[in-house]
């Protein structure tokens, strides 16, 4: 049974900020969590545009309740630049997810790859010694990257339309894990996971990240966005047959983890 959430005077504020803001699903759950646990605090949603993030960033510093930031697209790359530290899946994915307060300072960790692997191990999807194509290299995206090499992917084919981030990515990911990141593109075939990072698929008009009529039923396909709750990459990745796991898997996996950080139960290795 779910307990009343607290709000008062000593409650700590824990922002989740991005641009668009209202697909997340991450403040009522995560707050709720804090309630269960008996923690005072709340996860508020805060549409913030690019332009607007350094002076946010700076106010927010300011408020001494602000305890811990939730990072969101687009945001993700940009707020690594604010931390004092950051954990070593952070850094090698060239960006943050979470943020938490340490004095005047911000540690920052990326959880996204982690809630994204293990969203996907729970449908029963392993990644050791299999071949993946990831679509999108934002922060999201480079978190993801990283944890899949982490995991033991036998190799991991990126694409993404900017492609000076692209070969960015790349070259970050094989200083860690030598010769198995490359250059891929749309085309599925070959791959055991395919995953799509970028937000295509929230809009009815959006282009599908790959070609589904190449994908067949022994590939794994997952996605991270999380509305509509089927998107249509996963939509047709079923009507072929595949395993798949949308946004909402990879949010519940890392729920836990990020509750944890943000209550101070759990710290990051930075």
């Amino acid at each position: 049974m779910s307990i009343h959430i607290k709000v008062d005077g000593e409650t700590k504020l824990f922002p989740i900020i991005g641009h668009p803001i209202g697909q997340v699903k991450s403040p009522a759950s995560l707050s709720q969590i804090m309630a269960d646990r008996g923690f005072n605090g709340i996860v508020a949603p805060v549409h913030i545009l690019p332009e607007d993030l350094v002076g946010w960033l700076s106010q927010a510093k300011s408020m001494r309740n602000v305890a811990g930031i939730i990072v969101t697209v687009p945001h993700k790359v940009p707020c690594l630049e604010f931390c004092a530290r950051v954990s070593a899946r952070a850094k090698a994915s060239g960006a943050v997810n979470i943020m938490i307060r340490d004095g005047d300072d911000w540690v920052g960790d990326a959880t996204d790859g982690h809630g994204c692997l293990d969203g996907i191990a729970a449908q029963g999807f392993q990644i050791a010694g299999k071949s993946a194509l990831l679509v999108g290299t934002g922060g999201a995206g480079a978190a993801i990257a990283y944890e899949i090499l982490a995991r033991g992917a036998s190799e991991l084919a990126l694409h993404d339309l900017d492609t000076h981030k692209r070969d960015a990515l790349i070259a970050q990911l094989n200083k860690a894990f030598p010769g198995r990141a490359r250059i891929g593109s749309t085309d599925p075939r070959g791959f055991a996971l395919v995953a799509n990072a970028t937000p295509l698929g929230m809009r009815e008009t959006d282009p599908l990240p790959v070609q589904t009529d190449l994908l067949t039923a022994d590939q794994f396909v997952s996605d991270v966005v999380t509305r509509p709750a089927v998107p249509p990459l996963i939509a047709a990745a079923r009507d072929k047959g595949c395993g798949t796991m949308s946004g909402s898997g990879m949010f519940d996996a890392q729920a836990v983890l990020l509750a944890d950080l943000l209550m101070g139960t759990r710290t990051i290795d930075a």
